[in-house]
């Protein structure tokens, strides 16, 4: 899971770090402002949807705990609603690790003045304009208040089976190694390992070597 205040970096590790995994096994879902749909269901539904299966591995740009944040920050729900769901968070994310699914998550932080730097970046790069709106000065102004969800965030959602990484980012090339060195790490304490042949060996290579033979003569 990549969570991080805006220009943090969060499409920058996907694009640095987990395009060199396996694209058959591996995929990207991002989590955007919630559709009538989605907001018709509890506040995980959309988000247990997108779980990898077993031998898959999923990357969360944002997640649920964008229900701890935006929904804080602005309001959009009562405390006594948002307030209960870091313990539903920690039951959700318990009950998925006990079903075999290995959790990191990483929150990446910049400082405000970088964060200021990016968007003028941006605003200057033609391939990248695209990704500045309005919103995000807007959402500036609300800097402490963001800073203040994501401390409770991390000291009340950080657990032994679904740890949250605090990454300095206001360096890329540090984010994209540090995530880099983390999730290889966690991929060695999983012990995968190569999946045995579902077919008998010896057979395929005596057809194989009768299938020369004849062949060649």
């Amino acid at each position: 899971m990549l969570q991080g205040i805006d220009a943090a970096g969060k499409d920058g590790v996907c694009w640095h770090v987990i395009r060199a995994m396996n694209p058959q096994g591996t995929y990207v879902a991002s989590f955007k402002q919630p559709t009538d749909t989605e907001k018709a269901h509890d506040f995980l539904w959309r988000v247990h949807q997108r779980t990898p299966a077993l031998g898959q591995v999923g990357v969360f740009n944002r997640s649920h705990y964008e229900d701890v944040l935006v929904a804080r920050v602005h309001n959009l729900v009562p405390e006594h609603v948002w307030s209960k769901r870091y313990r539903q968070i920690n039951h959700f994310e318990e009950f998925l690790a006990e079903n075999g699914v290995s959790i990191v998550k990483f929150f990446l932080y910049i400082s405000k003045d970088e964060q200021l730097d990016r968007f003028e970046k941006r605003l200057e790069d033609k391939e990248r304009q695209w990704k500045i709106s309005a919103s995000d000065y807007s959402e500036r102004e609300r800097w402490d208040d963001y800073i203040g969800a994501y401390e409770d965030m991390l000291s009340k959602c950080s657990t032994d089976h679904a740890p949250w990484y605090v990454l300095p980012a206001n360096r890329k090339w540090f984010r994209n190694l540090a995530a880099a060195e983390i999730i290889h790490q966690t991929l060695i304490d999983m012990k995968i390992e190569t999946p045995q042949p579902s077919v008998d060996l010896n057979e395929i290579h005596r057809r194989y070597h009768h299938a020369v033979r004849n062949g060649s003569s």
